[in-house]
């Protein structure tokens, strides 16, 4: 990974090749808010992760 690189990819499953797609997890080292990205086909899609409350989950990232 570049140190420039702003997202951290902290799981990923699935295939390109695959109805289903591809699933992974995305943690913003800014922010340390998660995203939930999934790909499939020629879509995308984005949204980020919440909790029980509605509130961003974030995780903490040590630089």
């Amino acid at each position: 990974m570049k140190k420039d690189d702003r997202f951290i990819v902290m799981l990923k499953e699935g295939s390109a090749l695959k109805d289903d797609g591809v699933r992974q997890v995305l943690v913003d080292k800014e922010t340390g808010v998660n995203y939930l990205m999934i790909k499939s086909g020629y879509g995308l899609g984005l949204t980020p992760l919440l909790d029980k409350d509605g509130n961003p989950m974030i995780t903490k990232i040590e630089k």
